[in-house]
């Protein structure tokens, strides 16, 4: 990962929001914006890559406490991330929003595509349609993550979910989903029959496209 000062001043975090606009920021970039800067031992996209870890580790809502254990990151650095993660669940919820197809959450997940491993991420959805939370369940590997059916179902159990909707990002290869991904979607969808909770849809994304099993009339087939 290339420092700041390695960058062209066009490529800056900064600079590129005031170009750009904030949309053609990844999150690493913006959370350099939100830091401004590093430590005298850690450049600002480095901490801002150890501080986005401890944000998906801790289902979007890592303590004071938890941010202070990152090495550069001081008191204040540690209150902004806080303040600026709570203001964002404050005015921008997932919560209500209806989903006529599986797909429509993507927009809610899709920032994950440009993450370097495997991020599982369970969508509750409730009896009128409506999401009730989205969280990360697991991070694996660059090329797989390991979940099981328990992990997926932990918390819509207690949202007293209707369905969910389940996705994972492919960092690197196709989008097409292998024999695990297959293989773990078929334990889900049992898992979820015996619960009383329906599978609506696996989706698997990147940063060009993604890949739907119900578009392609595969959870029929499991």
């Amino acid at each position: 990962m290339k420092k700041i000062s390695e960058m062209p001043k066009s490529e800056r975090p900064r600079e590129k929001l005031q170009f750009r606009g904030v949309q053609a920021l990844s999150d690493l970039e913006l959370m350099a914006v939100l830091l401004r800067t590093g430590s005298c031992k850690t450049d600002v996209m480095d901490l801002s890559g150890k501080v986005i870890k401890a944000i998906d580790q801790n289902k979007g809502s890592p303590g004071l406490d938890t941010l202070l254990t990152i090495d550069g990151i001081g008191p204040a650095k540690a209150a902004a991330v806080s303040a600026a993660l709570e203001f964002a669940r404050r005015r921008i919820r997932p919560e209500g929003i209806r989903v006529t197809f599986p797909l429509d959450v993507l927009p809610l997940i899709q920032f994950y595509a440009d993450r370097k491993q495997e991020y599982f991420i369970c969508v509750s959805v409730n009896g009128a349609c409506e999401i009730i939370a989205s969280r990360v369940v697991t991070i694996g590997l660059v090329d797989r993550t390991q979940v099981h059916p328990r992990e997926v179902f932990a918390d819509p159990i207690t949202d007293r979910a209707s369905a969910v909707i389940v996705a994972h990002n492919h960092p690197i290869g196709p989008l097409e989903p292998s024999e695990e991904d297959r293989e773990i979607t078929k334990r889900i969808r049992d898992a979820g029959e015996t619960l009383g909770i329906r599978l609506l849809d696996h989706i698997i994304f990147n940063r060009k496209g993604y890949y739907s099993f119900m578009e392609n009339e595969e959870m029929e087939k499991l």
